[in-house]
């Protein structure tokens, strides 16, 4: 029975190629949701549920620093975007560790830093809208997301393929 397997045990962050092993406090992966509208059509007693591509992607996470290379980061050019790299350990119950890697490229949308108050930690969160992610587990990549460029392989399976044929993509 695989009880306690693949526990995420300890993780860092890089921002634009620097590391923040101990001055990360948490971050939150985007939730991948696919985006339903209801069709219901002549013919049909209810509404079914159609896929109209996904929901925006947005990454969260939160420096125990002040960090001036991070802050700096908010407000880049259009058409620019930030490489990040969260890196996981999971550790299964016989004392294996899978490494996790999420490839992301975003643009920080926002930056809101905890009340100052003397003798307490102030935390800087950001928020970034995320244009690629890849979730890669072990050496096996299980989610590889570009937006821009309209792909979308869940565990090697291309689900915007045949999309991009037929438009001339």
């Amino acid at each position: 029975m695989a009880t306690a397997n693949r526990i995420l045990k300890n993780f860092s962050l890089f921002i634009d190629g620097k590391g923040y092993a101990g001055n990360i406090d948490e971050l939150t992966l985007p939730p991948l949701t696919t985006k339903m509208e209801d069709f219901r059509a002549g013919g049909m007693d209810s509404s079914i549920a159609i896929e109209m591509g996904q929901e925006k992607m947005e990454f969260k996470f939160t420096l125990s620093a002040y960090e001036p290379a991070a802050l700096a980061l908010w407000g880049v050019g259009e058409g620019s975007s930030v490489p990040l790299v969260a890196r996981g350990a999971v550790q299964n119950l016989d004392g294996t560790v899978e490494p996790v890697i999420v490839t992301m490229r975003g643009t920080i949308r926002s930056i809101e830093p905890a009340a100052w108050q003397a003798g307490n930690k102030s935390s800087v969160p950001f928020t970034v809208d995320l244009r690629a992610y890849k979730y890669e587990q072990n050496g096996v990549v299980i989610h590889d997301i570009d937006v821009v460029n309209m792909i979308r392989l869940v565990n090697g399976v291309d689900a915007l393929q045949s999309q991009r044929d037929a438009i001339g993509t």
